[in-house]
């Protein structure tokens, strides 16, 4: 019956110790590279204090400080459990110390991103924090940031059970801390391996590397370090068998934590105690340290809850005051931005009266000087406009001269074209008669005089002169004749300016030196070309133009 009640106990304890938010692992791992002795504070009030100077770090502008503030605020959150509000206030602060340049403190902080990262059971998010700390301690050739980096992967690979990756990594970090002589980090290394070969159940590899931790830190002093040693010594005496050692060995760690008054590790230790009786037999003191064990640690969660309710309530209170304080402020701001703003109005009501005022007495004068000047203006536009008018109208009849006098001169030049061809026309049949006449000395002669003739029929000059005085008459006759047709031969021009000039048939035939005949098909042609229907008349066609 003691023995069932005692495995209900152990049980009892193992699901409040399961249950709770893994606290008590957190100050372990967080105290894992920060060995000093914890000092138990009144978390409400610091941070209260730590919100009050970041809140006048803001109004003084200092950005390092406020990070600074708001890197401690986080560590207070994480060690109460507030693992989302602590991880807000470190990311805030890595914005800062990014854009100040302050790649320590940003190191430093991303680091503990990264094991909050890890207890939210995000090791890609983790190990990615844990990666950039240490390229910025490479840079910086900051050899404890780097060991202490190293640590931590080596930490997050043994908790993945990638054994050979948390040996690596937690031999580089130990070869650091060796060439740097630094003791504290090293015996915190030996711990860590010591750990991971238990893990492993190599016990007397991991008993070496915890007594190799525990002679580092009995040099160093580290009291709260030494609680852990003294604690993985007797699981690994306890482990093997050895039940008088493991006794020892966790007293040795309970009346550490008695003596820093660390209530977690008191809870552990009396859990410890009463496993190692239960194994060696002793059940009534197992069961002893048992209930010890359940007490401190409720008396744990409840100091725990009593905290975090106090930092909830600070937490409310401080962001009640800022907002009250922020509100007055914006009240304030707006009276004074509301006074300001009834001056200035007042002041451009005043101003814009006498600029109206000053505005319409200058209307007035500008619109009397306006009306004599546009009268002025009118007179010489109307006197203007009257010379150009009658500019125009001699230059109208002047233009109507020259044109009836081009038109004289077109028809004169036509009439001379016609009585030219004529007399040709006379002369070229004569000497037809002439070439068919039998006298043969004379045929050589006329057959030359006949060429010349025939050679003036083809002669452009005359109608070089004749094409300039017509654009002069008809302008811009052949540029819209292009419009229907650009593809028109010097004959197809020269017979649509004789049809324009409205000449019979036989006087154009005459021109151009061909017979009526002749003329029809010319006119036919043209007709294609400038795409004419039936029936539509060639010569109206050309009238329009």
């Amino acid at each position: 019956m003691f023995v069932m009640r005692f495995l209900l106990l152990l049980i009892l304890c193992g699901l409040m110790s399961s249950q709770a938010p893994a606290q008590s692992d957190r100050l372990s791992k967080m105290q894992q590279f920060d060995n000093d002795d914890y000092e138990q504070i009144a978390p409400d009030s610091t941070f209260l204090k730590l919100k009050n100077a970041y809140n006048r770090a803001v109004e003084k502008k200092d950005q390092l400080a406020a990070a600074n503030c708001l890197s401690q605020m986080a560590q207070v959150c994480f060690h109460l459990g507030h693992l989302p509000q602590a991880l807000d206030y470190h990311l805030q602060a890595i914005n800062i110390f990014r854009k100040e340049n302050a790649y320590l403190p940003l190191a430093s902080n991303l680091t503990d991103v990264g094991m909050l990262y890890y207890y939210n059971k995000q090791p890609d998010l983790s190990r990615n924090q844990y990666e950039q700390a240490l390229e910025i301690y490479r840079s910086l050739h900051n050899s404890a940031g780097i060991a202490l980096t190293y640590g931590m992967i080596g930490h997050l690979h043994e908790k993945q059970q990638d054994y050979d990756s948390a040996f690596y990594y937690q031999r580089r970090a130990l070869t650091t801390y060796i060439l740097a002589d630094d003791k504290k980090g090293m015996s915190k290394i030996y711990e860590n391996i010591g750990s991971i070969y238990e893990d492993l159940a190599v016990y007397d590899s991991a008993s070496w590397y915890f007594n190799r931790a525990l002679d580092l830190n009995m040099q160093t002093g580290e009291k709260l370090a030494r609680i852990e040693i003294y604690n993985n010594l007797g699981d690994v005496s306890r482990k093997t068998g050895h039940y008088p050692e493991a006794l020892v060995q966790t007293r040795r760690a309970l009346l550490l934590a008695l003596d820093l008054h660390e209530q977690h590790q008191l809870a552990g230790a009396y859990r410890d105690l009463a496993k190692a009786h239960h194994l060696a037999g002793n059940n009534d003191s197992a069961f002893y340290y048992l209930e010890l064990s359940r007490q401190f640690l409720l008396k744990t969660y409840s100091d725990e809850n009593s905290k975090q309710v106090a930092l909830l309530q600070s937490v409310y209170d401080i962001e009640k005051k800022n907002n009250e304080i922020e509100r007055l402020q914006n009240a304030r701001k707006t009276n004074r931005i509301m006074t300001v703003a009834i001056v200035i109005v007042v002041l451009l009501l005043v101003v814009m009266s006498i600029l109206i005022i000053s505005r319409q007495r200058l209307k007035l004068r500008n619109e009397q000087i306006l009306s004599m000047q546009h009268r002025q203006i009118f007179e010489t536009e109307k006197e203007l406009m009257e010379a150009a008018l009658q500019n125009k109208q001699l230059q109208e009849g002047k233009l109507k001269e020259e044109l009836e006098v081009r038109s004289r001169e077109l028809t004169t030049h036509t009439l001379h074209l016609i009585q030219k061809n004529q007399l040709l026309e006379e002369l070229r049949v004569r000497l037809d008669e002439m070439v068919k006449d039998e006298k043969r000395d004379q045929k050589k002669q006329l057959k030359q005089l006949l060429a010349q003739i025939n050679h003036s029929f083809n002669h452009d000059q005359y109608w070089v002169d004749f094409r300039n005085i017509f654009e002069q008459v008809h302008q811009t006759f052949f540029d819209n004749l292009k419009k229907y047709c650009d593809s028109l031969t010097s004959n197809d021009l020269r017979l649509v300016a004789l049809l324009k000039m409205n000449l019979e048939s036989t006087d154009i035939a005459t021109l151009l030196g061909i017979s009526t005949d002749s003329l029809r098909v010319v006119r036919y042609r043209l007709r294609k070309k400038l795409n004419l229907q039936q029936g539509e008349s060639l010569t109206a066609f050309i009238q329009s133009l």
